[in-house]
């Protein structure tokens, strides 16, 4: 069959034509032909707490969420997801019109992109960004405009950023702890972009996915500071803090004009999903604080395991603050192409990371990174650095 339809026009939508398959697919599917260890896409490879997955059980069991649960999110996790920010930060959120269930942090994304955005709309983002942020902010036909985080200490440049405020810009995409650069914005930095925000009236959505993933400093929701509570759309998600990435629970918080136009996208996304897990993640969310500092220590401890062994192997090592990702430079191996690198890795020692080139609009800016993740167990990150040693 012809890849031109009858009208002469390409089948898929011009606005995502630069989006093919993700780099992640590729290198998955690139682990499981070589049977090489998988360092390139961010899931656990362990499950995360029975007491968690039994809940879910129960809920299965006793037919709570086997049929559409209610649109904003069961009612128990909504409550959960409010007590856990005022738990973690003090933030007040009112479980009935400020919190919203989604389909994961990724379709809490797009639905707030897509809600939020009209065509012509500039958003800044930091890139690298998580793949996502630039398919969504292109199907709601909004203009990218990327501020560049650079090798080693990938923090922002603050200057730059007021410099890249137009009056067409409409929205701030902030990503703290940051993939895939390990960044966790400080409070000094975070205070700068809310007084920018205030000043120019722009609306905020931050990604806090990774916010019990900080192993140095501290994670300061922006929504905690001086003006930014009105103009917040704060999202997170129980994926990467509870080890289920499967489930696909997301959530988003905001003031409740905010919530209801994010939720007027989202219904006609997924509608609703993961009905019983809903349920499970609720209980999640009130394990006791020695659930979550043996979480953060036990991947701290896999972090510097896998960031000695990747510097003895060759690579200049970014140690990240937080995130379950080691950004690292190749060019030290003598390497110059983090993308030709990646697809080589397999054959050469039997590992699999990600060339950070795929997360930049300037893809030279990255050209030579390659991210590897560390959310697995700790005899396959020995293995692997084992392996990698060969280079």
């Amino acid at each position: 069959m012809s890849a031109m339809t009858s009208t002469g026009r390409p089948p898929l939508n011009r606005r995502l034509a630069a989006f093919g398959t993700t780099v992640f697919a590729e290198m998955s599917a690139l682990a499981a032909r070589t049977g090489a260890i998988n360092l390139g896409q961010g899931f656990p490879d362990t499950d995360g707490p029975e007491e968690v997955r039994e809940a879910a059980v129960r809920a299965l069991r006793e037919g709570r969420g086997n049929q559409y649960p209610p649109g904003p999110g069961v009612p128990e996790l909504r409550a959960a997801v409010a007590e856990h920010q005022r738990r973690f930060y003090g933030l007040s959120v009112d479980p009935d019109t400020e919190v919203l269930v989604t389909a994961g942090a990724t379709e809490a994304i797009a639905a707030a992109l897509l809600a939020l955005l009209e065509p012509g709309d500039e958003v800044i983002a930091f890139e690298p960004y998580y793949d996502s942020y630039a398919a969504c902010i292109a199907m709601a036909g909004a203009v990218r405009v990327p501020l560049t985080l650079r090798a080693p200490r990938f923090r922002p440049d603050l200057d730059a950023l007021r410099d890249a405020v137009t009056p067409r810009t409409r929205l701030l995409l902030l990503n703290t702890p940051h993939n895939p650069t390990g960044t966790v914005l400080t409070r000094e930095e975070l205070a700068a972009i809310a007084e920018l925000a205030v000043e120019r009236d722009l609306l905020v959505v931050t990604d806090e996915v990774y916010e019990h993933l900080v192993f140095d400093g501290e994670h300061v929701p922006l929504a905690s500071l001086p003006g930014m509570r009105e103009r917040t759309v704060s999202i997170s998600s129980a994926g990467k803090t509870f080890s289920f990435t499967g489930w696909k629970v997301g959530w988003v918080t905001a003031p409740a004009p905010l919530v209801t136009a994010v939720r007027t996208a989202k219904q006609y996304l997924t509608y609703v999903s993961a009905g019983p897990f809903q349920y499970a993640v609720a209980e999640a969310l009130r394990l006791p604080d020695a659930y979550f500092t043996a979480f953060r220590a036990d991947l701290r401890a896999k972090r510097d395991l896998l960031a000695d062994g990747l510097a003895e192997a060759g690579f200049a090592v970014h140690r990240p603050q937080g995130t379950y990702f080691i950004t690292t430079d190749i060019a030290p191996l003598g390497e110059k192409d983090g993308l030709a690198f990646c697809r080589s890795l397999p054959e050469r020692c039997g590992v699999v990371a990600v060339p950070n080139a795929v997360f930049y609009d300037d893809p030279e800016a990255g050209r030579s990174q390659v991210r590897f993740a560390f959310c697995k167990r700790e005899d396959v990150l020995r293995e692997a650095v084992s392996r990698l040693r060969r280079l």
